[in-house]
């Protein structure tokens, strides 16, 4: 009986089943998820003017006239460049929209087609917020733009922040709070 004991109290516990072996799991998984969120940002925006707004003239679907540098002198800006065929828009198109109604919105519609397909999407989908066509990529080419969604937050007529790809709400409203 002896042996029978001796061989129990031998094996080791196993580290998969201890609360501390999951949190320094997670812990070493959200850091990594973090660090290349970052390093994706930043390859992808390195183009991007930082401090300075690109000044083009540009009008909505409806003829409005959009002069975003004049409108972020009030409050925060954003500029979220999209497009109707970007897989990623999906997620991120519903919060900018719940955006708009506490913050000016300039959406620019990249390489989606003419103005009647994109109204019919914008209507289709049920969002409110203003949008630019950029039927051939024009102003994304300006503006450095290299993946969609792209959201630049701009107050005072600078740059405050640069983000692409899916965003969540608590991280729009956080970029906007200390812009």
């Amino acid at each position: 009986m002896s042996d029978n004991n001796t061989q129990q109290e031998a094996k080791p516990k196993s580290k998969w089943k201890s609360p501390k072996w999951w949190l320094r799991e997670l812990a070493t998984l959200i850091v990594l998820f973090s660090v290349m969120t970052f390093a994706i940002d930043w390859w992808r925006t390195q183009d991007m003017p930082k401090d300075a707004v690109p000044t083009i003239a540009m009008s909505t679907l409806s003829g409005e006239s959009i002069d975003f540098v004049t409108l972020s002198h009030d409050e925060p800006v954003v500029l979220y460049f999209w497009a109707t065929w970007c897989p990623a828009c999906k997620f991120v198109t519903p919060t900018i929209d719940w955006l708009s109604s506490s913050y000016p919105v300039v959406s620019i519609a990249m390489t989606s087609g003419g103005n009647r397909r994109i109204q019919a999407y914008l209507d289709s989908h049920d969002l409110q917020f203003d949008t630019v066509n950029d039927e051939q990529g024009a102003i994304g080419q300006t503006w450095g733009i290299q993946a969609t969604p792209t959201i630049v937050i701009i107050k005072d007529g600078k740059i405050e922040s640069i983000t692409t790809g899916i965003t969540t709400p608590p991280g729009m409203l956080a970029r906007l709070w200390f812009s």
